[in-house]
């Protein structure tokens, strides 16, 4: 998914240790673009927590009427540094990247892009899709992988049962299971299900940070609650997690990972390093998709191409907003 604000800040993020209990952030909601703008509720990143693990980025979106908003319409858009990860609850989106990929992701299913030096992609709802409700997430890539060449998996977990829980681990291991999808840095993805009343203890990895984030219900963590659409933040040293579902059923993303322990720069849908990296990333996108408005430069030096090309045909790529007037400067 794209981000499409307008004015996007750059962001430095880095590991924060404040040995705090569990936090709770608030979502803010974003607007997708267009002039039936689906609404996504973001709540990475804060000003007050940027990271988790190295999950740099949570968008969650609907229960939404596709044919009210338009649903998922988001054209040819690039990334560097990052991992994408789609995950739906409902609908089927439709994934194209100019690594050659071309997949549909489906609820309890997960779509794995890796952007590494660069890569563009679009994502769009099926004319089938009715109700699109989801989440989409953003992993940063440690220094040593960011450089690697594109790549995308697919995966759908079998689901773990017990009474009043179901648990799908589509990234990462998680009581017993463990998905074979490739991360970089060491991380947890994982959906869980509760019935009403219902509660379940996990033991968890110390070295791990987690965020649980609710979709539907009520989530009880440590006595405290958590509301729909909120995530809540725990620190690492923690060797288990203890969930109890209110008076409904209970839906809920659990992420985690080690600390990436590196600072990183967010700008629109770039991650970089430095102020620099950013201007020549956007700059770079820029070039290649005016190249393509002139019929003998399309597909000319495809392998200079930092975010590669896509088949004739398809909707026009987004241009990256405008750079701020000042240099970039980290936003504490």
């Amino acid at each position: 998914m794209s981000n499409t604000e307008v004015a996007p800040q750059e962001i430095l993020c880095e590991t924060e240790d404040d040995g705090a209990g569990v936090e709770i952030l608030v979502p803010r909601q974003v607007p997708l673009g267009g002039p039936r703008a689906m609404d996504v509720k973001r709540t990475l990143p804060q000003r007050q927590r940027s990271l988790i693990g190295a999950w740099c980025f949570l968008d969650h979106y609907g229960p939404d009427r596709v044919g009210g908003s338009g649903g998922m319409q988001v054209p040819r858009h690039p990334h560097t540094g990052l991992q994408t990860v789609s995950w739906l609850f409902s609908g089927e989106i439709e994934h194209r990247d100019s690594a050659g990929f071309h997949a549909a992701v489906r609820p309890g299913e997960v779509n794995l892009m890796t952007a590494g030096r660069g890569i563009s992609h679009s994502e769009f709802s099926t004319p089938e899709t009715d109700v699109l409700h989801g989440a989409q997430l953003w992993v940063a890539l440690p220094d040593r992988a960011r450089h690697m060449e594109p790549t995308f998996e697919h995966y759908r977990p079998e689901p773990l049962t017990g009474p009043g829980w179901t648990l799908r681990v589509f990234l990462g291991s998680l009581a017993g299971a463990t998905s074979p999808v490739t991360t970089h840095t060491p991380l947890l993805g994982a959906e869980i299900l509760l019935e009403a009343g219902a509660a379940l203890d996990l033991a968890t990895d110390p070295s791990f940070e987690h965020g649980l984030l609710v979709d539907t219900g009520t989530l009880v963590v440590d006595g405290h609650p958590v509301g729909q659409d909120h995530l809540a933040y725990l620190p690492a040293g923690r060797t288990s997690v203890g969930l109890a579902a209110g008076d409904e059923p209970l839906r809920v993303l659990l992420i985690g990972g080690e600390p990436l322990g590196e600072k990183i720069v967010m700008w629109w849908n770039f991650v970089g390093r430095s102020h620099e990296e950013i201007v020549g990333y956007r700059a770079q996108w820029q070039a290649e998709i005016g190249a393509e408005d002139v019929p003998a430069a399309a597909g000319a030096g495809s392998a200079d191409r930092r975010f590669g090309t896509f088949p004739a045909g398809e909707p026009a790529p987004l241009p990256a907003p405008p750079l701020p007037n000042a240099r970039l400067r980290p936003r504490d």
